[in-house]
């Protein structure tokens, strides 16, 4: 499994301390400075079950210098959504785990970084 991680953020150590904790084999991806690609985040989202707009921080200043509130969300506007998320990596939700069957969770709580272990 991997884990994108911001490492300034609280919920990710919290995430990376239970895998430790835990025993789990896993690789870490500092995603502001590993940037996912446009296709990366496309396959995410897919594992994820998930739109764009779903896993973006709009409360973030690039969020709102963007003017992301107003933006549309619907399957037009899918792709200038994982655009931003490309080119501004700040706004993705964190921590995220690519779990080895092929699915994903937002793991911003205890519960969700266990059900990835499940998997």
């Amino acid at each position: 499994m991997e884990i994108w991680i911001n490492p300034a953020c609280s919920k990710c150590r919290a995430a990376v301390g239970l895998l430790d904790a835990e025993g789990a084999d896993y690789t870490v991806r500092r995603y502001l400075e590993d940037v996912p690609t446009e296709d990366e985040i496309r396959d995410v989202l897919e594992r994820l079950g998930l739109e764009p707009w779903d896993i973006t921080r709009t409360q973030e200043p690039a969020a709102k210098e963007l003017g992301l509130k107003e933006w549309a969300r619907d399957a037009g506007s899918r792709d200038r959504w994982i655009t931003a998320l490309s080119e501004h990596p700040k706004l993705i939700q964190r921590p995220i785990i690519t779990a080895d069957d092929g699915t994903a969770v937002v793991a911003r709580t205890e519960e969700a970084v266990r059900d990835a272990l499940s998997r």
